[in-house]
């Protein structure tokens, strides 16, 4: 299961790389999603969520789950859901602005 969470989290990076390097900015925008998603799954796999029992006070001792991880994800989840959010809206002013998406065009002539 986590050889294939591992596999996942490489395509996931894969993409996001190949989104983030193209002239479009919804796409650009799209690329830093993916890698936030990337992110969040990876740091799911590596924190071991899975593993042991529920952290409450019980008279059975044994290993427990620790609950960083998914305080971290949930954390992380909200703020990339920001970041997301301004991109997207920067991204329609610039549209709106200069009727362009590409990064290219935005940059304006050599001599400006």
């Amino acid at each position: 299961m986590e050889t294939l969470m591992v596999c996942l989290i490489g395509i996931f990076v894969a993409v996001a790389t190949y989104l983030l390097l193209s002239k479009n900015l919804i796409r650009i925008i799209l690329g830093t999603a993916l890698l936030s998603h990337a992110v969040h799954l990876l740091i799911l796999t590596i924190g071991e969520v899975k593993k042991g029992d529920v952290p409450l006070l019980k008279e059975t001792p044994g290993p427990y789950t620790d609950a960083l991880p998914q305080a971290l994800i949930l954390t992380a989840i909200v703020i990339s859901f920001a970041v997301t959010a301004f991109l997207l809206v920067l991204a329609y002013r610039v549209y709106a602005t200069n009727k362009t998406d590409d990064v290219e065009k935005l940059r304006g002539d050599e001599y400006e």
